[in-house]
């Protein structure tokens, strides 16, 4: 078992209502691709920084890895906690803070304990695995572009080995070309390094196209957690009523393939792909 919720509540003040409410969660596979999704104040956030460590449960039991991390938490079991699972936020440029890129990147395994030479090596194989090129090693984050800044915040992620990879919209912002190497960067960890993804993301492309699960978290509870394909047939509901509308007409009078979309932002950009594709 990776990780395992049970009757789990947190809130941050005891009179106002809990941001999440009796979470039951199993996640058994220690090599999945999940993606978490739901509208913005759902909870995702919040759930997965309790997976972390960052948040305390209110109520509730956490087991991480056959370890019992709450109730009664320690040092020591954070400690472990943290090992396991790394989590990268939403704008993680903003963790940056060292001199240089490598020095960085090196912070996380000296701060668990590794020697110079040990976190230099960790440090140096995690910033390969974003495609960092060596050129940079020595030049402060702050003067890399948006898109190598975040590679260099998931390698200081990386470079502790965690079993399970967090990361909150890894691709907002970017241009294309970056959110693909972004995401073969994800899939060749998942792949190749059998770590369990969990993408926090508002982009049903990246759902459809990585996932093999879906987790969908509402008003603070768990509607749905299974196979993405099971997501995409029965909930509807999730999908923006008006696109979904607009696609299932697409697709009887124009033939368009129908793919379900979050938003009529992503349903537009869409269309322009493929109607440009048919063009070529």
């Amino acid at each position: 078992m990776a990780i395992q919720f049970n009757h789990v509540n947190f809130g941050y003040h005891k009179k106002e209502q809990d941001i999440l409410r009796n979470i039951h969660l199993k996640i058994v596979d220690k090599n999945e691709f999940i993606a978490v999704v739901g509208k913005i104040g759902s909870g995702k956030s919040t759930l997965v920084q309790l997976m972390n460590g960052l948040l305390t449960p209110t109520a509730g039991y956490l087991k991480v890895f056959e370890q019992n991390i709450y109730p009664n938490t320690s040092s020591k079991k954070l400690f472990f906690l943290k090992r396991q699972i790394g989590l990268v936020f939403q704008f993680p440029e903003y963790q940056l803070f060292e001199i240089s890129v490598l020095k960085d990147v090196m912070f996380a395994p000296k701060n668990f304990g590794y020697n110079e030479t040990e976190a230099r090596k960790k440090a140096i194989k995690a910033l390969q695995q974003v495609n960092i090129e060596p050129s940079l090693f020595c030049c402060s984050p702050f003067s890399l572009s948006g898109g190598q800044q975040r590679k260099v915040a998931i390698a200081g992620i990386l470079a502790m080995n965690p079993k399970v990879l967090i990361l909150d919209e890894p691709t907002r912002g970017l241009d294309i070309e970056s959110q693909i190497d972004m995401m073969n960067i994800l899939s060749k960890q998942h792949q190749e390094e059998k770590k369990t993804i969990l993408l926090i993301t508002h982009d049903i492309d990246l759902v459809a196209q990585y996932a093999n699960k879906v987790l969908w978290l509402d008003k603070g509870k768990i509607l749905f957690f299974g196979p993405k394909e099971e997501f995409f047939q029965q909930s509807t509901d999730f999908f923006e009523p008006q696109t979904f509308k607009i696609m299932k007409m697409l697709e009887q009078k124009m033939k368009i393939p129908f793919r379900p979309h979050y938003s009529s932002a992503s349903l537009f950009n869409y269309l322009k792909k493929f109607l440009q594709s048919n063009k070529e």
